[in-house]
């Protein structure tokens, strides 16, 4: 049995938020330079430029990529060998978000109730997942998420016969009706199986994979392009501009499901998606 304490989770925590809001993550970069080589519009190649200059000109003054920078999405896969010391795990990881929000001079836009409003003032709490996993180890992922995106996100309880062709026409809605709104390029996650909750929180951790990775399941994988290929058709292009760069990526995750369900998730993601995961 390993100890660790919880002020560590909190240091991740807080170097994690700024990190993941001032630097775009290297495997988004590639993305960029990948899709700008093959855009065949100059005024979408010309769009990708200005979204890569204000990247880097963020990145060289110290600042936020995005003024939005989100609702801290906190993943923790905690080793069933590690026994956490030093007080409330909770409360580590908002620590966290408060110490990372206030010293890296990142927005604040959590309200303390979803009706009545009202700014926490420290962009806490955090969204905060769990997962106990083999190993004396603790994996902490920060994904900041902007609302533009989160808000034209989906879901949807399938009748299994509408079967795979439901499920991809589903998705391509999603990013049809998504429109310039998320701030394209998109990454879209996608959870399909489970139930109501668990497909939606499949959707969220699709978006911690590296845009150029597959699903390891083959079947999946060609799904993941075949659409990819399909929401590109759609021409709406970076920052609604058109051309044939609408998304970066469709990153599918599945789950076992029930005989009479057949629930699809889709989290869409701009063009700034940001995770960043640190192991303790």
């Amino acid at each position: 049995m390993r100890s660790l304490d919880v002020k560590e989770i909190t240091k991740a925590v807080a170097h994690l938020s700024i990190e993941t809001n001032r630097y775009l993550s290297p495997d988004m970069e590639q993305a960029f330079q990948k899709a700008k080589k093959q855009e065949p519009w100059p005024l979408a190649r010309d769009t990708l430029d200005k979204i890569e200059e204000n990247i880097q000109a963020a990145q060289d003054m110290g600042l936020a990529i995005c003024q939005d920078t989100g609702m801290a999405c906190v993943f923790l896969e905690i080793g069933q060998d590690v026994h956490l010391t030093g007080g409330s795990l909770q409360d580590a990881v908002n620590e966290g978000v408060r110490q990372g929000y206030t010293q890296g001079y990142l927005r604040k836009s959590v309200v303390a109730d979803p009706i009545r409003r009202g700014n926490t003032g420290d962009n806490t709490p955090a969204v905060l997942y769990m997962d106990i996993v083999p190993g004396n180890r603790v994996k902490v992922s920060v994904a900041p998420k902007g609302f533009g995106s989160e808000n034209m996100s989906r879901i949807a309880m399938l009748k299994p016969a509408q079967g795979q062709q439901g499920v991809e026409d589903f998705i391509f809605e999603t990013a049809k009706l998504a429109g310039p709104n998320p701030c394209p390029p998109m990454v879209l996650g996608v959870g399909i199986g489970g139930t109501f909750e668990r497909c939606a929180l499949l959707a969220k951790k699709a978006l911690l994979r590296s845009v150029d990775s597959s699903n390891s399941d083959p079947f999946y994988g060609k799904m993941e392009q075949r659409l990819l290929e399909r929401i590109n058709e759609l021409g709406t292009g970076p920052a609604g501009y058109g051309g044939k760069t609408t998304a970066l990526a469709v990153l599918i995750e599945t789950f076992p499901t029930h005989i009479a369900g057949l629930p699809v998730a889709v989290n869409v993601s701009c063009h700034v998606t940001r995770h960043g995961s640190v192991e303790l």
